[in-house]
């Protein structure tokens, strides 16, 4: 078994964030080329983000782009799973990890620090094969409609960039601003 951390552990999560976006995991492997939260070659996020804002994509652009973007638009991030222990190290499948979890983000305690907080989401919308990120997604999402706080299941930012799915994703970070 290999034990393997989140890539972005350390991220610390600005205290003026207005929108958290929650992911599963960024695995701090050597295949893993990211510099930044959905930072991968077939994840648009940080195309669906920007334009959201009438702003210009920044996929492939720099970390410093990114952080200084998500600062001007009070956005961060954080992933509910801190550590796994697999036999596969280059499976990163949510369905795979989803056991194999051996820590966990407390989501709900970077939550409760974030008094400018309006509106969490969580990036997928289906948990058939996951049911231990599930019930820490039901926790979350109790908790913040406990603090009247929006909380969405958005369309994965993965695989493929279309219309549908940038209206979706701007209707959510376009929400009461």
């Amino acid at each position: 078994m290999t034990k393997i951390r989140h890539r972005f552990i350390n991220h610390n999560i600005n205290p003026k964030t207005e929108t958290l976006v929650i992911g599963t995991f960024n695995p701090d492997t050597e295949e893993n080329i990211a510099d930044f939260f959905y930072g991968r070659q077939r994840n648009f996020l940080w195309t669906l983000i920007p334009t959201s804002f009438n702003e210009t994509s920044l996929k492939g652009k720099t970390r410093n782009e990114k952080l200084k973007f998500i600062e001007k638009y009070r956005i961060d991030f954080i992933d509910l799973i801190s550590e796994v222990e697999v036999e596969e190290v280059a499976n990163y499948d949510d369905g795979y990890l989803d056991s194999k979890v051996s820590e966990w983000r407390d989501v709900i305690s970077e939550i409760d620090k974030l008094t400018n907080l309006k509106r969490v989401c969580l990036t997928r919308k289906s948990f058939g094969d996951i049911p231990n990120l599930k019930t820490k997604i039901e926790e979350i999402k109790n908790h913040c409609e406990k603090k009247k706080i929006l909380f969405q299941l958005l369309t994965t930012p993965a695989r493929f960039y279309g219309q549908a799915k940038q209206t979706e994703w701007a209707n959510f970070f376009i929400y009461d601003n």
